[in-house]
């Protein structure tokens, strides 16, 4: 062992323990040191750090001596002599650095982070919306950056490739319940009415909520997973430099995609719904003549059109969310993952309050 390695000895000195250190305190020498020294600290009595025979002492040597003060007992902090001005501050450092490390932050504290965090994020969604206010208003001077190709593949991947989901989760979800209804109604003689709380459950709130749901969990993600494999590898910053707006190119047909198929996918996913229904009253002796009267009896136009209006208003909700959780991806290939996490569960949060609203909405016009 050369003269510039790190070593210690452990002394007695009447009721106090010595710890004599020497050689170098840089990364190499408390590496080398450090689980054997953190052994040899007693639990108790008083300790004294002795660095008069250390040469040098870096930020890493430092580090090793806070983790000896860590090692012992609360309020029994040991001593420190033969250590320059230098090292002294670099030991401070390291001591407040361990005490913030180790410290949990306060209730308030933690309040007080959230609050930020929740103003911050209010204050980007509001400047997105801006952004986006001005990418419409700017859209007929930027026609030839809006491409009917994209559209196109956006409506496809939105709606086409949805539909046979939509149509199975309409039909069992119609099945489901018309059965679960049909059991309780069957009691009071009331089971054909059936047929009327399907078909209004399914026109005004099911139909529109479940396809938006769907289109969350489908294309809410891909946007945010395209923009944002599209952000981390700059290919967002190369359009910017270009001069081409992004809003306009990739967040515009998206939005409008999104808008454009859902009021169909509603529609079908009702259809399906009430097929379904129709198959559980058939199975319980009803004709389908019966059962189409009563839905035309129940049902109103003004259900199927809310609905569709409603189905339109979650698909742009979908989409803004998806874009905007694309273009505020961080750095790497997990916040991609992150960035479409967020989208589907800001979407189908959205889809959901927007939903209550609407609620409140036509029940005070009287809808």
């Amino acid at each position: 062992m050369s003269d510039a390695d790190a070593r210690f000895r452990v002394e007695r000195q009447g009721a106090a323990t010595v710890l004599r250190l020497s050689g170098r305190l840089d990364a190499a020498g408390a590496a080398a040191i450090w689980r054997p020294l953190l052994h040899s600290v007693p639990k108790d009595g008083a300790l004294i750090v002795d660095m008069t025979e250390v040469s040098s002492c870096d930020m890493a040597g430092a580090t090793l001596l806070a983790a000896v003060e860590g090692a012992r007992p609360r309020g029994a902090v040991p001593s420190v002599t033969g250590a320059s001005p230098r090292v002294a501050a670099l030991i401070q450092a390291a001591r407040q650095a361990a005490s913030h490390a180790g410290a949990r932050p306060s209730a308030a504290r933690t309040t007080v982070r959230g609050l930020r965090a929740g103003t911050r994020a209010a204050l980007d969604g509001i400047a997105f919306f801006g952004e986006l206010t001005l990418a419409w208003i700017r859209l007929p001077g930027r026609r030839r950056m809006l491409r009917v190709g994209d559209l196109l593949r956006y409506a496809d991947q939105a709606g086409v490739r949805a539909l046979p989901l939509v149509l199975m989760l309409g039909y069992l979800m119609g099945l489901i319940l018309a059965f679960q209804s049909a059991i309780p109604m069957r009691r009071f003689g009331a089971d054909l009415f059936v047929a009327n709380l399907v078909a209004i459950s399914l026109l005004r709130e099911l139909g529109p909520l479940l396809s938006a749901v769907i289109l969350a969990g489908r294309t809410g993600s891909a946007f945010a997973a395209e923009i944002g494999t599209m952000k981390v590898n700059e290919e967002v910053d190369a359009l910017t430099t270009m001069g081409l707006d992004t809003m306009t190119m990739q967040v515009l047909p998206r939005l409008i995609a999104a808008m454009l198929v859902m009021p169909a996918l509603a529609l079908a996913l009702d259809l399906a719904g009430l097929l379904g229904m129709a198959t559980v009253m058939n199975a319980f002796g009803f004709p389908l003549v019966t059962i189409a009267a009563q839905v035309q009896g129940a049902a109103k136009l003004s259900d199927l059109f809310g609905g569709l209006f409603k189905g339109m208003c979650f698909g742009g909700a979908v989409a803004v969310i998806g874009c905007r959780a694309g273009l505020t991806t961080g750095v790497g290939p997990r916040a991609v993952g992150e960035a479409a996490t967020a989208a589907v569960v800001g979407g189908i949060v959205a889809t959901v309050v927007l939903d209550g609203l609407f609620a409140l909405l036509f029940y005070r016009l009287g809808l």
